[in-house]
């Protein structure tokens, strides 16, 4: 999209200037605080260190801070501007690493354009961070910087302007090859531009495979071939024999177009000179080489990328830099070396032959990504870029030998999940769990694209054994469509199935005496939702999972009529997970229930407490209202206080109080200062609302504006694993109420095996 200068120059100045800043990552609120943040307690961790330097990854940021580093001799393509007007670039890159890797930066812009004087500027900082990257210097004095860093550094030292683009242009490489049906021993290879992300890319590509012998370079002179004396080392590499070439005459025949100069260079006619099926990279920012609809109109068998996001392909360095720092940084590597970068690229290249997930097809107003020659590459807001190609690169570093420490795989994994938000560590944690005694789930909506995707992922993870209901040649036929395998996946046509008649007849003796008649049983059993209960009910499947094309009450009504509720103490409602940076909450009843009375109330609070206990969580129970413990009299809040009487003579031994308002549940110094007598043993998790109006607003509004990230509605209290999706759920909101299902299925069977 254009980019007006007002509006980039008002996102800069706008608020606080600038784009980052520094803030604590501890407690900083009483003099206590202070005494540890510095004197006199910080005396102790500099005495550990000073002992055992390794210290400073446990008592210090060094182990997550980089130091970008600039001396502004060649800024994005404006050129020499200065090391003061790169310091708006480097605060960008500040927000990348930070963004997508959750590495701290600190931006370092050097006043001098003597090579020397920025290697020891760094060599100087090593002792500051883990890792440094170059930025924004010209060639050749990128090149000869960072060999010399790499020498006498024993931290990562990386030049991005020279690796971004090498790595991830040969992630594409490798794929656009696969769909070209080309050997990468044989292709022919033309470059224009031979600066910093030339030459490494150039070499990039040598160690995937490409001869070097079959590389063509121009730079802004001209061919660069052995007869010119102004090449220095590092071109020099790539000079040929044959001075007479332009770069028409070079394409002829080339199977690889790089550009990595400037717009508009090639034409239509070069490219009709190259190739079968060739493979073009035009990555000159803001206008390429050449305009993707001029290459695809001359050659319509070519595969295109750029630099821009506004074609397919766009090569992006935000896929690399961010995460081989992650990699490194979590090995406490010594440098990044070459094994290192070609991890990274064969995990970029790896990633984009997955299915890509709802959630980054969405983020681009997309329908659909699948791999292909519009999509070789993954995009930049793919979360799971950090989970492949981060552990690819620490594998790499420790199989190098390069690496500090070593990790363990599944640890790091969730570790990594952290990174990108507390609900994909909490449902990292329940999926494990999930997969340790993977459970039968079947979906009456099995046609829907959606579910089809969930049930991928649920099969590929070893979550659950999915049952997709539904005409089993559709299925089949959109699988096919969408390239989803349904390998570890069951179909399950309800009008073809030899359990019709079996579950019609059970159906019917369960619902006879409600005017329900033998021929309505074989009606309703026909339809997934009925057959998908009837299942559960029989045992034949452990759990359903349906809403996603539903109404809450059309999944409901046949949940009810075939399953049915677990007891009268256990009341049917829906818990809401609220899951925010620190904590973890669980709401209850946010959807059934519209004004229960005090035995429900405390219903509703028995089932909320024994769902909270399967997920190996020890529930703190509040059962909130405007009153704090007879405060303010008023028969909504008696009725609170009078559940609470209830459960307290049932259940003496069950952490739950109130009547209290909600900063009093939460707030342990409230609970605890002004109501010493209430028998929570610390803030509550798991809060009791006093009516549906109160709970959906909350939810709904904490999740809105308030951060939190809300994994729900979790139907509690059938006496079956039966749970409802909300209407249009992502794919990531099914395959997380999936994991639930699958661990109520597992905690079912296991005190049913307990009983026997």
């Amino acid at each position: 999209m254009p980019i007006r200068r007002e509006d980039a120059l008002a996102y800069h100045s706008a608020g606080r200037p600038g784009k980052i800043q520094v803030v604590a990552s501890k407690p900083f609120r009483d003099q206590r605080d202070l005494s540890l943040a510095y004197t006199p307690g910080v005396a102790e961790p500099c005495r550990e260190i000073a002992r055992n330097p390794e210290d400073a990854f446990a008592y210090t940021a060094r182990g997550n801070l980089v130091a970008v580093v600039t001396n502004g001799t060649a800024i994005l393509g404006l050129g020499n501007l200065g090391p003061l007007a790169a310091k708006p670039v480097m605060e960008g890159k500040a927000v990348l690493f930070k963004t997508f890797a959750d590495i701290d930066v600190f931006d370092l812009e050097v006043d001098s354009e003597d090579p020397e004087d920025v290697i020891r500027f760094c060599r100087l900082l090593e002792p500051s961070v883990g890792g440094i990257n170059l930025e924004d210097i010209r060639a050749p004095d990128c090149f000869y910087i960072e060999e010399k860093l790499r020498e006498l550094l024993r931290i990562p030292v990386f030049h991005d302007d020279q690796h971004g683009t090498a790595i991830i242009t040969g992630a594409a490489l490798i794929n656009a090859l696969e769909l070209q049906n080309k050997n990468i021993d044989k292709v022919r290879v033309v470059f224009v531009g031979a600066g910093a992300a030339g030459i490494a890319t150039a070499e990039h590509y040598v160690r995937l495979g490409v001869k070097r012998e079959n590389i063509v370079m121009f730079d802004k002179d001209g061919l660069i071939h052995r007869g010119r004396g102004d090449l220095d080392p590092y071109r020099a590499r790539f000079a040929v024999a044959d001075s007479d070439l332009d770069l028409e005459r070079a394409l002829e025949d080339a199977d690889v177009f790089v550009g990595l100069s400037v717009g508009g260079i090639l034409t239509p006619r070069m490219l009709k000179r190259m190739a079968p099926r060739p493979i073009i990279f035009a990555l000159a920012n803001p206008i390429p080489e050449i305009m993707p609809e001029e290459a695809r109109e001359a050659r319509p068998d070519a595969i295109i990328a750029t630099g821009r996001s506004d074609y397919p392909n766009q090569v992006n360095n935000v896929l690399g830099f961010p995460f081989i720092f992650r990699g490194a940084l979590d090995v406490r590597a010594r440098a990044i070396n070459e094994e290192m970068k070609l991890a990274a690229t064969r995990a970029l290249a790896e990633l984009a032959r997955e299915d890509v997930p709802e959630s980054v097809t969405r983020a681009y107003g997309l329908e659909r990504l699948r791999f292909g020659p519009d999509y070789i590459i993954p995009k930049p807001f793919d979360p799971r870029v950090l989970l492949w190609v981060a552990p690819a690169v620490a594998w790499a570093a420790v199989a190098s030998d390069v690496a500090g420490i070593t990790i363990d795989a599944l640890e790091y994994r969730a570790s990594l999940e952290a990174r990108l938000g507390r609900v994909r560590a909490v449902m990292r944690a329940l999926s494990t769990r999930a997969a340790s005694d993977p459970r039968r789930i079947v979906f009456p909506e099995g046609q829907d694209l959606r579910i089809l995707r969930a049930a991928r992922i649920l099969a590929d993870e070893g979550i659950a054994h999915p049952i997709l209901l539904g005409t089993t040649e559709e299925i089949r036929s959109l699988a096919e469509e969408e390239g989803i395998e349904l390998e570890g996946i069951e179909l399950a046509d309800p009008a073809r199935s030899p359990c019709l008649e079996d579950y019609a007849q059970a159906y019917w003796q369960r619902r006879q005496r409600k005017g329900v008649t033998l021929s309505e049983a074989r009606e309703r059993v026909r339809r997934p939702i009925y057959f998908g209960c009837m299942m559960v009910a029989a045992g034949h499947a452990d759990a359903l999972v349906a809403g996603e094309a539903m109404y809450y009450p059309e999944t409901i009504r046949p949940a009810l009529e075939t399953v049915g509720v677990a007891d009268q103490e256990h009341a049917l409602c829906s818990i809401y997970m609220m899951i925010l940076p620190n904590e973890t909450y669980f709401f209850a009843d946010c959807t059934v229930n519209i004004n229960p009375d005090a035995e429900r109330l405390a219903a509703i609070t028995l089932a909320a407490a024994g769902f909270v206990r399967q997920l190996g969580i020890e529930p703190q129970i509040a059962l909130l209202s405007f009153s704090n413990f007879g405060s303010a009299r008023h028969p909504e809040s008696e009725k609170v206080a009078q559940a609470v009487r209830l459960l307290h003579e049932r259940y003496p031994d069950l952490a739950v109080d109130g009547e209290m308002q909600a900063d009093t549940a939460v707030v342990e110094s409230l609970l605890k200062n002004r109501y010493p007598f209430a028998r929570l043993r610390g803030p509550a998790n798991v809060l009791i609302f006093p009516d549906l109006n109160a709970a959906n607003i909350c939810y709904k509004l904490l999740a809105r504006i308030g951060g939190a990230q809300a994994i729900g509605p979790i139907l509690v209290g059938m006496a079956k694993p039966i749970h409802v999706l909300q209407r249009d759920s992502d794919v990531s909101d099914i395959v997380n109420i999936a994991v639930i299902a699958a661990i109520d299925a597992q905690e079912r069977a296991r005190r049913a095996a307990g009983a026997a």
